[in-house]
């Protein structure tokens, strides 16, 4: 690992594998003699690491379609979602045993042969996949993709990691850490800074000690999630506690009752749709109001807002400054009758060209995604406290100019899937320091007021916000932010510097 708690990203090697020949060596081996076919499932799991290694691509975009192609059985399906997503999630802790099991830095290993290391890792130390099985397909996959020699490098590594436990294993890459923090990193397999600004986000509500029960969250495959689309389907049994609009997916591929709906039921996550049906409850809707989602992409949230607009003879816009994510948006609202206007613009720009026009504004601002690492487990490795940096000054200013585009009595819901303060309370302080024209509602009551059964949201140590932080420990969503602003109809937006 890095000194961030990240797994060091593999360099190129031009081709050459470690502990092997060159590229065209490779492939005379390869072709000197037969390599067994490798099983679907794990081809599929393996094709997807080196998607998301060599592209950046997301596992839950790639996956699917690569399953779809493959023709999987219903079995085969299922654990090569497994393989996938859980050697993702704990991919820093693997690294760091392969590394003790090669005795070299995961650095100096082909990208090719470190990912096929890693899923059998995972398949070692962390599933019922026997040993022999685990090895010998993965020595194939590297043999396959990397030829002979590199074949053997693999083979001498997984055949030392076999010879002790996933315990003996943990017990060994933990002494090597040099505080408590690393070795929960290396433990929970998330990166010391992620492990600290949770820490820091719990502790905001006085419940610091349930960081293990969150780490442990983030580690465990969720359920999937469905959302009916209010007034043209009907949420289906089981039920989920909190949104009315959610329900759990009765089991099997969820594409299928998703296409059997003509896409009024969705996936999406009881936790989004919740902040969604807040801004929506937050006050009574009335007839000819104008809605705005500022950054749409990738649409759950603008379809359930536009199915609750039409019930209620409201109008809604969308924008989403991405096309590949506007495409998204519009495929979204296909299931909603009526027209739906999806611009493509900054959204900080488009909220300055219409001051005062909007009634209910959605900021689903881009942040670093710390809040669905159960969901997305790779977005733990690639993100970094630079991202944070980067990413709060575009907050501040969407929700900022957000504020702006709002009539008298409008009410702006900024939402983030991330609880790190400075994404969080720090940027709604940080707008709400300069302006005398808003006014902080109580999320947690808007919540409370549209779930189903209670919902225990923190207010302890808040420092008087009344904003509302979902956890995945705790209610099973994903770590949604909620905060509600309202434009006043008097006062003025000081910027506290003279013109």
């Amino acid at each position: 690992m890095s000194e961030d708690g990240r797994p060091r990203r593999p360099q190129p090697s031009n081709g050459r594998p470690r502990g092997g020949r060159g590229a065209t060596e490779a492939r005379r081996d390869v072709q000197r003699g037969p390599v067994r076919a490798v099983q679907p499932a794990r081809r599929v799991a393996y094709d997807v690491l080196r998607a998301v290694s060599e592209t950046d691509a997301y596992a839950n975009l790639v996956l699917p379609p690569a399953i779809a192609d493959a023709r999987l059985s219903p079995q085969d399906a299922a654990l090569a979602t497994e393989l996938t997503y859980g050697t993702l999630r704990r991919l820093g802790t693997y690294d760091a045993i392969i590394a003790a099991a090669a005795d070299r830095s995961t650095d100096s290993i082909d990208p090719a042969v470190l990912d096929a290391l890693r899923l059998a890792v995972h398949q070692l130390l962390a599933t019922r996949v026997a040993s022999h099985a685990a090895v010998n397909e993965s020595v194939n996959l590297v043999a396959t993709e990397s030829g002979r020699g590199a074949s053997s490098f693999a083979n001498a590594v997984l055949r030392r990691i076999t010879r002790e436990s996933s315990a003996d294993w943990q017990e060994r890459i933990e002494s090597g850490a040099r505080s408590d923090d690393e070795r929960l990193a290396l433990r929970s397999a998330h990166p010391v800074w992620v492990i600290r600004a949770l820490r820091r986000a719990l502790a905001a509500e006085g419940h610091g000690e349930e960081l293990d029960a969150l780490l442990d969250a983030d580690n465990a495959s969720p359920e999937v999630t469905l959302v009916a689309l209010p007034g043209l389907a009907e949420p289906d049994e089981p039920r989920l506690p909190y949104a009315p609009t959610a329900f759990a997916s009765p089991g099997g591929d969820p594409r299928r009752p998703v296409e059997a709906s003509g896409g009024t039921v969705r996936v999406q996550d009881e936790g989004s749709q919740l902040v969604a049906l807040a801004l929506a409850g937050a006050a009574p809707i009335k007839t000819g109001e104008r809605w705005l989602d500022l950054c749409a992409g990738p649409g759950g949230k603008t379809a359930l807002l536009a199915a609750i607009a039409r019930q209620h003879e409201a109008t809604l816009e969308a924008n989403e400054i991405v096309p590949v994510r506007a495409r998204l948006v519009r495929k979204a609202l296909r299931a909603v009758p009526g027209d739906v206007v999806v611009h493509e613009q900054d959204g900080r720009t488009l909220a300055a060209s219409r001051p005062g026009e909007f009634d209910r504004i959605l900021v689903d601002a881009p942040c670093t995604g710390l809040g669905a690492l159960r969901r997305r487990p790779e977005a733990r490795w690639r993100k970094s406290p630079a991202d944070v940096a980067e990413l709060v000054p575009l907050q501040v200013e969407l929700l900022s100019s957000a504020v702006d585009a709002l009539a008298p009595g409008g009410i702006v819901a900024y939402v983030t899937c991330s609880p790190h303060l400075a994404e969080t309370t720090g940027v709604v302080k940080e707008v709400l320091r300069d302006r005398t024209d808003v006014v902080e509602l109580d999320a947690r009551a808007a919540i409370a007021d549209v779930a189903r059964s209670p919902i225990d949201l923190a207010e302890e140590g808040r420092e008087g916000s009344g904003s509302a932080q979902l956890w995945p420990h705790r209610h099973g969503t994903d770590a949604m932010f909620l905060a509600l602003l309202q434009r006043s109809s008097t006062g003025n937006h000081s910027s506290g510097k003279e013109d």
